[in-house]
């Protein structure tokens, strides 16, 4: 039985480079599908993207309707400037359908994003 599933992914960019967000985030994406065993869009419910509000050089939902995410739902939206917080950092929350348990959801971190959540696997 299929159910719906959070998975989490971040990855950091050097600069505010529209071409480097959206490189960075196509291998954020890419990387979240392959780990999980997603091969349809259609598995994908919808897609929130948050960056730090450093980063304003374009959408990171680009980088998804470029892979063929035309059908999903997107969004984009500006973290909560905390102190001291990562600087540069693009997040995802895909929402999806799977048939995996919630122990075997795969949640990607890359870059500088590694140390935000050293306790999953993927950040190793």
């Amino acid at each position: 039985m299929s159910a719906m599933r959070g998975i989490r992914g971040a990855t950091t960019v050097e600069r505010d480079d529209a071409g480097e967000i959206l490189e960075a985030t196509t291998e954020l994406l890419t990387e979240i599908l392959e780990k999980n065993g997603i091969s349809q869009f259609d598995a994908i419910v919808s897609a929130i993207f948050t960056t730090t509000t450093d980063l304003t050089a374009t959408f990171p939902a680009e980088a998804a309707r470029a892979m063929g995410m035309n059908q999903v739902p997107l969004l984009c939206a500006a973290e909560i400037a905390v102190p001291n917080a990562m600087p540069r950092c693009i997040r995802v929350l895909l929402h999806v359908e799977t048939d995996r348990q919630q122990a075997e959801i795969v949640h990607v971190y890359l870059g500088e994003a590694k140390r935000l959540r050293p306790d999953m696997n993927s950040a190793q």
